[in-house]
């Protein structure tokens, strides 16, 4: 998914992914077909990927994306950050195509242990936003408490 620069992006990426303008992010994410996301690591992808269950490859650009990308490797262990070469930036994503078929190797121990972790906090968002889960009792407060 790609805003702006959609074009560039289908011609650098050829026939190795597809490059859409604009899609249901989460709607996509939850699909079981996807074996991965590589995020900039804002907060509202970040949120998106741990509620769907998606490994995330991380590549923090700036301000917030840095710690959660910090927060997602290093602290939930079930991740890998995407560093940054001394090629264009442009360039970066097509430079790091072994970190990515290390990463989607189905057969590999350590891929299986990433997207088993990934899967975790799912579960736990889950239970969050069901009947009587933990945001579905802050959202009932934080109404009762702006109506009265």
């Amino acid at each position: 998914m790609a805003r702006g620069e959609t074009l560039r992006l289908k011609d650098k990426c050829g026939d190795k992914g597809m490059v859409i303008p604009w899609c249901d992010q989460l709607k996509v994410l939850s699909h079981f077909s996807i074996g991965e996301f590589w995020s900039h690591c804002g907060w509202n992808s970040t949120l998106e990927t741990v509620f769907a269950g998606a490994p995330i490859l991380t590549f923090p650009l700036f301000l917030d994306q840095v710690p959660n990308s910090t927060k997602i490797v290093d602290e939930r262990k079930n991740l890998w950050k995407v560093e940054k070469s001394s090629k264009l930036e442009s360039d970066v994503i097509f430079a790091k195509e072994e970190l990515v078929k290390r990463f989607m190797d189905l057969e590999s121990h350590e891929g299986k242990k990433i997207r088993d972790r990934a899967k975790e906090p799912k579960v736990v968002c889950r239970k969050a936003i069901g009947k009587g889960g933990s945001s579905d009792r802050n959202l009932d407060a934080f109404m009762s408490d702006i109506s009265s």
